[in-house]
């Protein structure tokens, strides 16, 4: 595949959202930060609606000087464009049933997550635009960044086109919650859902098992809890060298290290061979992800995670994690220098 298109500014007309009502299903981290980019970009206020359940969001909504509907079926009805930034377990009850019915033929529905929308667990009608506008930053982010006069990076999709115009709405909503400043990569809710679940189910697991099988290695070897937590994670080294990278480039950041460290690394990886690792990981994404095997598996549990206790699948999975002598460790660590931390 080739590079990205990355959409500027220059690229996005704001006049395109000129008299639309434009409604926020739910005011969490990004609902907050997108509604009051999207304020200060120039959207009148009177334009802007957050729908949410009466709780401490929607007084937070009032308090920003936003107007609150707690009758969804009432948001839907108005909505002319409809952001949908409620957790993705939760988004097909809800727009599904209350919303989906509700609204208009022309509407354009935003998602920041292509979850839903890949799996085909959302009701849309042919007429509707469906686009995603995804920011890769977390909701205070997505603001401070915003507010300094800075853009932060963001995937952007038309998935349905039933007006013609979804294109020219995603870019207009992008710039003026801040995305098209830095610029907003064009990409699809095939693409950003692939690489998501793929992080959480593939690399991120490897890791935790890296440090978790490092951890028993160096303690065996004689290393204490101590200097193992501080020299692996808890000096936050680990999260100084990603932002490094980040910055400098993932190989570049390398020559903050020391000659011994360089030599070390660059040598160690070029002598593990990936082969085994790649199939592993094109197994959890071709027969795990894109198939719609976890997403099926994940769909029978749902309703169990909002139970308390031992019903709950991810409580027992916390409560198997923490058997890690790695966890353990660090618990005892931590309460020894409380006071110094």
């Amino acid at each position: 595949m080739g590079q990205a298109k990355i959409y500027y500014d220059s690229d996005a007309d704001l006049g395109v959202l000129s008299n639309k009502k434009i409604v926020f299903l739910g005011f969490g981290n990004q609902g907050s930060a997108q509604a009051q980019n999207l304020r200060d970009s120039g959207i009148p206020n009177d334009q802007i609606l957050i729908a949410n359940r009466v709780d401490s969001y929607a007084e937070t909504a009032k308090a920003k000087g936003f107007h609150v509907e707690h009758d969804f079926a009432a948001a839907a009805a108005i909505a002319d464009v409809l952001f949908i930034l409620i957790p993705d377990q939760v988004q097909p009850g809800v727009f599904n049933e209350q919303f989906s019915p509700k609204m208009k033929n022309n509407a354009t529905i935003v998602v920041a997550s292509g979850y839903n929308v890949f799996f085909n667990l959302l009701k849309f009608r042919p007429g509707q635009d469906v686009v995603m506008v995804a920011p890769r930053m977390i909701g205070s982010s997505v603001r401070s960044l915003h507010e300094k006069g800075h853009g932060f990076p963001c995937f952007v999709s038309v998935e349905q086109n039933g007006t013609g115009k979804g294109l020219d709405i995603a870019l207009a909503l992008s710039r003026a919650i801040g995305a098209t400043k830095q610029g907003a990569i064009a990409s699809s809710v095939r693409e950003e859902t692939a690489m998501d679940l793929f992080a959480e189910q593939a690399l991120w697991p490897n890791i935790i098992m890296m440090f978790r099988e490092a951890f028993n290695v160096l303690k065996d070897a004689g290393c204490s809890d101590e200097a193992l937590c501080y020299e692996m994670w808890m000096s936050k080294e680990p999260a100084e060298i990603f932002e490094r990278a980040a910055d400098d480039g993932f190989v570049a950041q390398l020559k903050h290290h020391s000659t011994v460290s360089q030599y070390g690394q660059l040598s160690g990886s070029l002598k593990l061979g990936g082969e085994a690792m790649r199939e592993h990981f094109k197994d959890i994404l071709y027969n795990q992800i894109l198939n719609g095997k976890f997403c099926k598996a994940f769909s029978q549990i749902e309703d169990d995670l909002e139970k308390e206790g031992d019903a709950n699948p991810l409580n027992e999975l916390y409560r198997r994690s923490e058997e890690m002598e790695l966890v353990k460790a660090e618990k005892r660590v931590k309460a020894r220098l409380a006071g110094l931390l």
